[in-house]
């Protein structure tokens, strides 16, 4: 709380300012201004605290004060955007499970991480719950509670065994700071390695792309992936001290290198830059980083060049330096198989895509001989090894172009393996198990849905079924996600969640057999489902047992839209009229017409699966109506549907955005008078524009990390490659901007056409955002101002491009609401349709 006038101040989040002498005043251009004093560091704000949008009178000034902050004295008005957030976030999201087989073969225990806010502690709460199976015969399950949950301190990675009898615990001691890497067991703790005492490597990599915490089969060994070592950074020579003297240890080599630049792997891994496979030996305690990584694939420092291996594909020793990540052990032990990254000439962000160059390697730890697995030229990722060690599957995708795109489901397999011999990979076949789809394909009958392809970032950790024949894997279908069966023998897909009632499914584990999942609704927060997977050919009808289960929220409908776009002249055939999807969330047909506020999806090669989202729940509480339009382009409606986006961004998007608007209103009791967008990313580039086009036809706009001039991200983005593939452009590392190619890129942008815009909008932006940089909501920030438009500008100093963080992602969503009821205005009593300004 500042001290000067009582107003409030926020230093690390945008909150807004309550002053008591503010008065609101239209000035000549119409925009909301204050009066009274400013205190430095505050912002200036010229709506009001956020009302209900339900039909009772407006509170006065007087009543309510001029701005509720985020830190405000006093009670919180019910049904306040704080309050509704608050209530919404309590519920907790499924983060991992894990089972473990008692006697008998009958009971397991099922063991699941969660986390959700904990908004009051500014911090995210994880807890553990347990949970005892019990078969009771066929399909049967029993589930009880097996212990009470248990809140988890300081862990960062765990992983059970393969039989479940151990599990390894990644922590951070909170008085040093030491990581630390522990074993437990039903005797307690039996290991205990201070791997930052050993000084062998950097931090470990815990999350995105590189983590990895894998068990050898043998459960003797540990193989996870770390920051290489890097040398601590000297002070510097006193030059300035007459007389003074070099120590007589430095080194002439590294005199200076503090300064070197490093590279990092972009938005979300700035502290990433070469990871190295570490091995922990569980039985001597002894830490190895793998020295035939460094040998013949050392990331960022092994030049590749390729020469025939035993079993006729390259090995690697010079011209490649991947990035390794995603580790796991062969079946017997002796080696490793690992995904690498080339990043050479130099590093492209990898958080969100799918289309970097990478292979799936195996390692044999004692010849040092590295084989590459996979093709060549592609992007290989997620090997997952079947429970008889036959068959290696993994996730494959092409290069270049989309950032996200359909995926292959390939495998290799080895037939003539035998234990207890040599890994070589010599007998290895490769097939295509499921080929990139580009167009859905229609279902086969009423239990088998349609197949439009997959798209997931990841298989997930254990996803084989006992069979080592069947896998399991969620992916987007639609404006859904889906839990699917594959049959590797015969090419054959089978949805398993096609038609029930909840329109996001998340499988946690696959273990005997037993299948673990979470699945969500719009209007439902995720519950924890199990089922026994039944024998080959007759999964379906596949029962699912509740072990919790979630409420419905009330206050929160939704349904599905299905929207059909007219022949384009740029596409006349079939992408271009390609149907496409919207997710249509509402209150109750009670206090209709409603206002409707506006979500395009980011990306724009992502999707609005049918999942639980707090904060969309929330607004459908506050009164609003939220669209979330899949585009064409979107993830989950084959490759032609993402591939008809390319050179038609800020065209085809835009059109289709505004088209589905149009039928929402047309068809929906919506209020056609009281419209407003909520983006983020590329969503915000899309409203931007619709902005521009139809500078009456929206009331606000709230904008998160928005992206407004195209040309000036080619330097200060972490992916410029996307710049000119979004465009139809090629895109290579020697690659230097054409004044033709920049113009296109300047004509595409939505700053070239702010002067049409009237609208009121607010923008949210983190300064450490690598992928679209905050300077893009700077200069939008001017343009607007100086043209008179109501605008007002959050800066968050630790933020990134998600916005991620309890307090952070709460003070968004809660000045977005406020923005948004400010600038919308409130039904009145006395008839549909009429609004307040």
């Amino acid at each position: 709380m500042c001290a000067a006038e009582n107003t409030v101040c926020h230093s690390r989040e945008g909150t807004l300012p309550s002053h008591p002498k503010h008065s609101r005043q239209r000035g000549a251009a119409g925009e909301l201004a204050l009066s009274g004093p400013l205190v430095p560091g505050c912002l200036r704000t010229p709506w009001q605290p956020a009302l209900l949008l339900s039909r009772r009178r407006r509170p006065s000034a007087t009543e309510q004060g001029p701005m509720a902050s985020g830190t405000e004295r006093g009670p919180e008005a019910a049904g306040s955007p704080a309050v509704c957030y608050r209530e919404l976030s309590r519920f907790p999201a499924i983060t991992r499970a894990a089972l473990g087989a008692a006697t008998g073969g009958q009971t397991f225990l099922l063991y699941t991480e969660c986390s959700r806010p904990d908004l009051p502690r500014r911090q995210l709460l994880r807890f553990s719950r347990h949970y005892s199976l019990r078969r009771t015969g066929g399909a049967g399950l029993a589930v009880s509670r097996a212990a009470l949950s248990t809140e988890i301190h300081s862990q960062l990675l765990s992983q059970d065994s393969p039989t479940g009898q151990h599990r390894a615990v990644l922590s951070r001691c909170p008085q040093q700071g030491h990581e630390l890497l522990e074993v437990w067991g039903s005797g307690g703790r039996s290991h205990s390695v201070d791997l930052t005492a050993l000084g062998k490597h950097g931090l470990v990599y815990t999350e995105g792309p590189f983590a990895c915490l894998a068990w050898s089969r043998s459960e003797t060994r540990l193989l996870y992936v770390a920051e290489k070592s890097w040398p601590k950074p000297r002070p510097p020579c006193p030059w300035d001290v007459p007389g003074a003297a070099r120590p007589v240890e430095e080194d002439e080599d590294e005199e200076g290198e503090q300064f070197v630049y490093r590279e990092d792997w972009g938005e979300a891994l700035s502290t990433r830059s070469v990871p190295v496979l570490c091995a922990l030996d569980l039985e001597d305690s002894s830490l190895s980083v793998l020295e035939g990584v460094p040998e013949h694939l050392s990331p960022g420092q092994v030049r590749m060049g390729c020469r025939e291996s035993p079993g006729g594909g390259p090995a690697w020793g010079c011209g490649m330096s991947p990035a390794v990540a995603q580790a796991l052990w062969s079946p017997d032990d002796c080696g490793v198989v690992f995904v690498g990254w080339w990043h050479e000439p130099f590093r492209l962000g990898l958080r969100a895509c799918s289309n970097r160059r990478s292979g799936i390697f195996h390692l044999d730890l004692a010849s040092g001989l590295c084989e590459l697995l996979s093709a060549e030229h592609s992007a290989a990722c997620s090997p997952r090894l079947s429970p008889d060690g036959r068959c290696l599957l993994y996730l494959e995708g092409d290069l270049g172009g989309p950032h996200r795109q359909c995926l292959r489901l390939r495998m290799v397999s080895r037939a003539l393996w035998a234990p207890g011999t040599a890994l070589t990979w010599q007998t290895r076949q490769t097939v295509t198990v499921l080929d990139v789809v580009q167009e859905p394909t229609e279902g086969r009958s009423a239990l088998l849905a349609a197949f439009a392809g997959l798209y997931a970032e990841t298989l997930p950790l254990r996803c084989w079924a006992a069979d080592s024949r069947r896998a399991v894997l969620g992916t987007p279908q639609r404006s859904r996600t889906d839990l699917l069966l594959v049959d590797t023998e015969v090419a054959t897909v089978t949805n398993l969640t096609a038609g029930l009632p909840e329109g996001c499914w998340e499988l946690l584990t696959l273990q005997w057999d037993l299948l673990v999942a979470s699945c969500s609704a719009p209007h439902r927060p995720p519950s924890l489902v199990v089922a026994v997977l039944p024998p080959a050919g007759r999964e379906l009808p596949l029962h699912w047992v509740p072990v919790e289960d979630a409420p419905t929220v009330p206050g929160v409908t939704w349904k599905t839209l299905t929207v059909q776009p007219p022949c384009s002249r740029q596409s006349p055939a079939t992408h271009g009229a390609q149907a496409f999807e919207a997710l249509l969330l509402s209150p109750p047909d009670s206090t209709a017409p409603h206002p409707l506020i506006v979500c395009p999806h980011g990306g724009p090669h992502a999707v609005f699966d049918a999942c639980w989202r707090p904060s969309m729940a929330a607004l459908c509480q506050l009164g609003f109506a939220v669209l979330l339009v899949n585009y064409r382009g979107s993830l989950g409606f084959g490759q032609a549907s993402i591939s008809s986006l390319l050179s038609h961004v800020g065209e085809q998007d835009v059109a289709d955005t505004q088209l589905a608007v149009e039928q929402a209103l047309h068809s929906e009791p919506l209020d056609p008078h009281r419209l407003a967008l909520l983006a983020g990313s590329h969503g915000a580039f899309i409203a931007l524009h619709l902005l521009a086009r139809e500078p009456e036809r929206y009331q606000a706009c709230a904008l998160r990390s928005p992206v407004s001039n195209l040309p000036a991200l080619l330097g200060t983005s972490d992916i410029p490659d996307w710049r000119y593939a979004s465009l139809g452009l090629p895109y290579s590392f020697e690659r230097v901007p054409r004044a033709e190619e920049v113009a296109t890129m300047l004509l595409r942008s939505p700053i070239a056409q702010a002067t049409q815009v009237r609208t009121p909008v607010l923008l949210c932006v983190g300064a450490r955002d690598r992928r679209v940089s905050p300077t893009q909501a700077l200069e939008l920030y001017r343009v607007l101002r100086a043209r008179g438009v109501p605008t007002q500008l959050l800066w968050y100093p630790e933020g990134g491009h998600a916005l991620a963080g309890v307090e952070t992602e709460a003070d968004v969503f809660r000045n977005c609401a406020r923005w948004l009821l400010w600038h919308l205005g409130q039904p009145r009593q006395d008839g549909p349709g009429q609004h307040n300004p």
